[in-house]
């Protein structure tokens, strides 16, 4: 992206918050905020929704009301997205049926960042998610869609090549679409709104390229 030098930025910043729905709405503006400050916008809709991911399963799995962290750093080409909290159990990903509600948050965590992990702490835990900030994080973003999109649907382990690929793909691009919508539903936002969002995100990062 041109118009953004990282080369020699660094920034952090450090939310307390208390593990409550309301708070989590509240999080993702503070946290779109810090990043329209720093000059790197473009990444406020994905960064929003790792935040509230991050966040709802403290709500989940540590207890409504928990106080935690959010910590937000900006070094170089990537953003480091952190939650602390007072649990010392670390999260896994775990198979979820198809019509459940719950149990995909640390895959959508893997689809979306290009590292995360999770730490025991002196105080309990921290989960953390980087993103791509630089002039390579489109290209990475085409390479993580369609490593996500492949291991979305599974085909009896055949191997796909060519057009049947390529259809297969646009397949399940459609139903993970679908399914993230579902997803934002189930938290209280509004689809049309995130696509609308998702959109003017692509059109901003395509327009910088």
């Amino acid at each position: 992206m041109p118009a953004i030098d990282t080369r020699d930025r660094q920034h952090r910043c450090v939310l307390p918050f208390a593990a409550l729905p309301a708070e989590v709405r509240l999080l993702r503006r503070a946290a779109a905020a810090q990043l329209d400050r720093w000059g790197v916008p473009t990444a406020g809709d994905e960064t929003g929704l790792l935040v509230t991911e991050l966040a709802t399963n403290v709500i989940k799995h540590v207890g409504e009301g928990t106080l935690a962290t959010l910590i937000l750093e900006w070094k170089r080409e990537r953003l480091r997205v952190e939650v602390h909290d007072k649990s010392r159990t670390l999260p896994a990903p775990r198979g979820a049926a198809c019509d459940a509600e719950c149990g995909r948050g640390l895959h959508l965590i893997a689809a979306m960042a290009v590292d995360w992990g999770a730490v025991v702490t002196t105080l309990g835990k921290a989960v953390w998610c980087e993103i791509e900030l630089g002039p390579e994080g489109a290209c990475r973003r085409v390479e993580r869609a369609v490593e996500a999109l492949e291991s979305y649907q599974g085909h009896g382990g055949a191997v796909l090549e060519g057009r049947r690929r390529e259809v297969a793909l646009e397949e399940s691009a459609i139903e993970l679409i679908a399914d993230l919508l579902h997803w934002t539903s189930a938290r209280g936002l509004d689809p049309d709104d995130v696509l609308d969002r998702a959109q003017m995100h692509y059109e901003a990062e395509r327009d910088a390229a």
